[in-house]
């Protein structure tokens, strides 16, 4: 007798539906074919014990599995649950009508117990589009895959219950997740907050810059200065997610299998932090089985570097395309796939190796072309891609000892949310175009071309600070933002001013002047 059931494999961010085909005649062999892996091919024994320990028997025949198309690779545990029902109805110990209305995922315990799987909710989008009438999967993974609407999706605990929900020997209520609430009541539960940042006014502005411009920054500065408790907050005072991104970014997250259980749509912004020892392929993903790597799981949020020059120098220069190209194209000899990874970078560092040039309270013991050796660590192309560079002091006592707290973020994202309508309003006709870290160079000379006055004190600066002929778009693009955050049609020159204040690692002499 031939069966067949329906499942889905999952390469890259794209899902195929996959046909289960089980067919039974005389004789004794059991035949996988249809590209299968190891973790597939292993399905035969899970099957055959959680069949046993369920009270139903694995035939004794010839049985031939093929998982169409199959010249597609098949990868992971999920295909035991839609082959060991389409065996059982191959080998007539159950009925074969509801098997083309519902789709069938999970993982087979030894005792038919159904196991969590990754890639949960963009399967349960193929299987609306598809036009299914229901998706089956494991208890942990119901609430993810409910969050797409106008799908009925049932969540298992064993094979057990699958088996007698579709011989109709019993009912079961398909979860139902009020995906909207969910989102909106878990939009700005922060736990940590710009309030607990005490002293460092300046570098808080360049924060609110870098978010309501969508810029890139890097923090300079000694050790315990308070780079990283401030790049951790960031996230609280971005514009939230729409329910378009969120969708988008959990679906990477659930391909990933870095979703929580029990949870639906990803309401805030990601923050990853990779450790400085990180490989290349792990950063942009890949790997034998293409996952996604933490640039992309960074997606519509922000990628946080700590000490960047301990990073390896070549890992590094990998980023220098996904942040220009707001996505990365793997290509390997047998797929090429490509991840978004539209995110903010963020980056700190210390000034030279001992941490403490120019620190007032400590004496640094690093020579010029040590510290010079130690930013050449960070290539030229790739700080060109970060709009703000940010100097940090350490912080004083009197601030440390600071009573009251300080600007909480609820206020610094409203100012953030206004500035980002100006922007949205901005590039309204645009496709792809959400901020103004975003503009080409026709652009800028379109919405960033300053008055006379700015045009000469941007000389000046030039001039007299040695920048780089690289730091005026940088420039332009900033002090376009800093306008918008003033409400000001145009750029004046204070705003070009403070603009050219975050270009501090562009001049010539930073090693080498006294700070």
């Amino acid at each position: 007798m031939l069966v067949k059931t329906y499942c889905a494999a999952v390469n890259g961010l794209e899902v195929t539906t996959v046909t289960v085909e089980v067919s039974i005649t005389r004789g004794v062999l059991y035949h996988l074919t249809g590209l299968a892996d190891t973790a597939v091919k292993e399905s035969h024994d899970r099957i055959a014990a959680a069949l046993l320990n369920n009270g139903y028997k694995f035939p004794v025949a010839d049985v031939t599995a093929n998982l169409a198309p199959a010249d597609l690779r098949k990868e992971g545990a999920s295909f035991d649950l839609p082959l060991a029902i389409a065996i059982l109805a191959a080998n007539e110990q159950m009925h074969t009508d509801l098997l083309d209305k519902y789709m069938l995922i999970g993982e087979l315990g030894l005792d038919g117990k159904l196991q969590p799987i990754k890639g949960a909710l963009p399967i349960a989008i193929k299987a609306r589009a598809e036009h299914f009438k229901g998706l089956i999967v494991p208890k942990e993974n119901e609430h993810e895959a409910a969050v797409v609407d106008t799908l009925e999706v049932y969540g298992m605990n064993n094979i057990l219950e699958v088996i007698n929900f579709l011989n109709g020997a019993s009912t079961a209520e398909p979860c139902v997740v009020d995906t909207r609430k969910e989102f909106y009541e878990h939009q700005y539960k922060f736990d940590l907050d710009f309030a607990d940042v005490r002293g460092q006014e300046n570098v808080k502005r360049a924060f609110e810059v870098a978010a309501a411009g969508g810029h890139n920054i890097i923090l300079v500065g000694p050790p315990g200065s308070g780079k990283s408790m401030m790049a951790k907050r960031l996230p609280s005072i971005l514009p939230p997610l729409s329910l378009a991104e969120s969708l988008e970014t959990t679906q990477i997250h659930s391909i990933a299998g870095k979703l929580p259980r029990g949870t639906g749509l990803i309401c805030q912004r990601p923050f990853r932090s990779p450790h400085h020892t990180i490989s290349e392929v792990a950063l942009v993903g890949g790997g034998n089985n293409p996952m996604p790597g933490e640039i992309t799981l960074a997606h519509n949020g922000v990628l946080f570097c700590d000490e960047l020059p301990e990073f390896n120098k070549h890992t590094l220069e990998v980023l220098r395309q996904p942040l220009e190209d707001r996505q990365i194209t793997i290509s390997r000899a047998k797929y090429t796939i490509t991840y978004p990874c539209s995110f903010m970078f963020v980056a700190s560092m210390n000034p030279c190796p001992c941490g403490y040039y120019g620190d007032p309270t400590h004496h640094c013991v690093c020579t010029p072309g040590q510290i010079q050796r130690y930013l050449s660590k960070i290539s030229g192309p790739l700080l060109d891609r970060i709009d703000i560079q940010c100097e940090i002091a350490a912080l004083p006592f009197r601030d440390i000892s600071k009573a009251e707290p300080g600007e909480p973020s609820a206020k610094i994202r409203e100012r953030v949310i206004a500035a980002r309508a100006v922007q949205t309003e901005r590039f309204k006709n645009i496709k792809g175009m959400h901020c103004n870290a975003q503009m080409t160079e026709r652009m800028i000379h379109q919405y960033a071309e300053p008055d006379e006055n700015g045009l000469d004190l941007l000389r000046m600066a030039m001039e007299r600070l040695h920048l780089s002929a690289r730091a005026y778009s940088r420039i332009l693009k900033v002090a376009r933002t800093i306008a918008d955050l003033a409400h000001s049609e145009k750029i004046m020159s204070d705003h070009i001013a403070e603009a050219i204040g975050y270009r501090q690692m562009d001049r010539s002499d930073w090693a080498e002047r006294g700070l």
